[in-house]
Formats: structure tokens, sequence, C-alpha cells
């Protein structure tokens, strides 16, 4: 099966049960030393790392003394908003001795629902990653509400999976695969190696049950998975409690690798084509010749732009004689692309009367 160290861009997901020790409320700091010690193992490898961690609830309502029970939407933002400053030092004081440097991203579900918000967070996350930062990403929980949240990191953990293009995600869980049944109750229940189809069958053998201090059953997981394989990543289920965890997978430990069809690259590239543009944009040859080399479109290259469309919607790429060149979504709104069509990057701001990105479609977010 494949190895962590083939990653490119790898995914984690860390449940607060491995973060926070359920009996106390306090960190279990050597286990995230240990994980600490993964991660730098893995930058050294060359692959870009990326932790999606909960925690921030579970560590906050032992400081405020609250009970271990379901708490109330102010009372759970309250101890978020506790709990998250020591959750983002906790990382910090784990990765600096490895010089590594690290960042907090809070986000909720509106992020990746929303295009535009989807571009910017990927925007930043790139950013991030190409100047070697290790992001730690989160459920914004000090402002989401029901309707805008995830409500499990296993899902969130998938999204930020397809927004980056990772080809592999991690989900470091209390459990050490995907089974037939629940093993605690079922002494026939047998794991999956592998699953290379989620079948309705498979969907059928997931139970809802989650523990202690975690929100995701076996049924999360399975939800990301599809979400996850669909966009091109493969996806793994192990048992993170052990101290050097992800170290222990590459190793062989038990675990279910849920595995894609397609590459990342190939998977977005694919669901770009398959949007209903929004607009169109008129490029010059020269434009047309640059984004067959796989460069990205620039404004100088614009020659005409229709339609209304806002800033993360698809628009298509035409040359002179009308011909389809591409699809893609654009990094300026109609009324934008249009004041600035014609003209250098550096001009943009000076036309828009504030700083814009130097590429309207960046050739990610390009399918020719």
């Amino acid at each position: 099966m494949a190895t962590l160290t083939s990653a490119k861009r790898l995914v984690v997901k860390i449940g607060s049960a491995l973060l926070v020790d359920r009996n106390t409320g306090l960190l279990r700091s050597d286990w995230l030393h240990s994980l600490a010690q993964d991660v730098a193992w893995l930058k050294g490898q060359g692959t870009d790392v990326i932790l999606v961690s909960s925690g921030s609830i579970a560590l906050g309502r032992g400081v405020l003394d609250l009970p271990m029970a379901t708490l109330p939407l102010e009372q759970s933002q309250a101890a978020a908003a506790v709990g998250q400053i020591r959750l983002a030092r906790a990382y910090e004081e784990a990765l600096t001795p490895h010089k590594i440097t690290t960042a907090q991203v809070l986000v909720t579900l509106e992020d990746s629902a929303n295009r535009r918000r989807y571009l910017n967070s990927r925007a930043t996350l790139e950013t991030l990653l190409g100047l070697g930062v290790v992001p730690i990403v989160n459920e914004n929980d000090t402002v989401a509400t029901d309707e805008i949240r995830y409500g499990d990191n296993d899902r969130l953990a998938a999204q930020i999976a397809v927004t980056v293009g990772a080809d592999q995600l991690i989900l470091l869980s209390d459990v050490d695969g995907f089974y037939t049944g629940n093993p605690n109750e079922d002494a026939s229940a047998t794991r999956y190696d592998v699953i290379s189809e989620i079948t309705p069958e498979i969907e059928e053998m997931a139970g809802d049950a989650g523990s202690g201090l975690s929100k995701g059953g076996m049924k999360t997981k399975l939800l990301a998975a599809k979400m996850a394989t669909a966009a091109g990543c493969d996806m793994a289920i192990t048992e993170g409690s052990p101290l050097n965890p992800l170290k222990l997978l590459e190793e062989g430990a038990n675990c279910t690798w849920f595995t894609a069809t397609l590459d990342p690259h190939a998977a977005r590239k694919r669901w770009i084509s398959a949007m209903k543009p929004r607009g169109e944009i008129v490029v010059d040859e020269g434009a047309a010749q640059a984004l067959g080399n796989g460069k990205s479109l620039l404004p100088a290259g614009i020659v005409e732009v229709t339609g209304d469309f806002g800033r993360g919607d698809p628009v298509a790429i035409l040359d002179l004689s009308a011909r389809r060149l591409a699809q893609g979504l654009s990094r300026y709104t109609a009324q934008e692309a249009d004041a600035i069509k014609g003209r250098k990057s550096s001009e943009i701001e000076a036309t828009l009367g504030y700083p814009g990105r130097a590429v309207l479609i960046h050739r990610d977010d390009l399918a020719l």
C-alpha cells in the first residue's frame, strides 16, 4: 500500500481524545511531542504537512472546570476561546525545537461552501506551505453555529485535503481501521486492509459511536473517505494513541486505506470542467499560447469580458476565433476583470484602487 514518504502533500486529522486526557482534561504532552517528531521526519522527506486538530473545547472545559457532558452552545464557544490559544501554543512549543514554524487557521463550513472564501482559504494555505509552515487547522468553534458547522473534524480534514490538493489524508483515530462491525461488540468483526470502492454494503457496516471526547463516529469517517477519494486523495484510518503514530503507520501498523482512482490534480481539473460557466473571457494569441504551455492567465492577455461572475466562479476562456480553450475559477469579479483587462499586473492596484492578485486565473484553477 502507499507509504507516507511517497506523499507530496499530507493532511493529518487529530482527535480530541488523542490530545487531551479524558480523566484529567490535561494535554498529553508526551504524545504531542512524539507527533512533532513524526512531522519533522516527514518534512525532512520533502512532504508538505497540514494538521487538522481538535482539542480546543476539551482543553478549555478543563481550564474552566466545565462538566464532561454535552455543553450548551455558549459554554462550548467559551471553552473553545480559552482552549484554542492553549492548543496553538502547545503545537508551537512542540514543533519549534524542530525549527518548524506553525500557523493557526480557523475555518467554518461557510468557508468551503462560499467560492470566494474557498479561494481565500486555498491561497492562504498554499502560501503557508510554500513558506515551509505547518498549518494547524481547526473549526472556528467560537463563532460557528449549527448551520455553519462541519460538526466533526473528519469531514473538515477531508475538505482541507480537497482544498490543498493533498494526495494522502490520515485520520488518527481510537480504532485501527474500518471493520465489518463494531469490534468492541462483535468478536467476529474483521478489519479491511484496503477499500477501493465504498459500496452500499460498506456504508451499512459503519456505526455512529464516537469515543469520550470525540464527536466523529465511523459514519463521519466514511463520509470523509468518499469526499477525499473523489478528489484523488487516498485516506487511511489508523489508531493514533501510541507515541509516534505516523512513523508506526509507515512501519506497517494496522490501518485501512481507502484508495482514489484519480490523482488530485486530475480530479480537480475534472471538477472545474464540470461546472457551468458564469461568464466568458476572450484572450489574445499570446495568452492562448501561454495557457497551452501550462501558464496562468494574466490580465494583460485579456481582450474582452462578458457575463456576471464573482470571485471563485467558473468562466470559459475563448480565443479570438471564439474557440473554447479552457475553463477556470476567476480570482476577480466580472467588473474587476473588465477594468484590468489588457493591463500589466503592476498596474492592478492603480486601476482598482486596492492591491490585487497578479493572475486572473491561476494555472491550478484551470482545466484545458
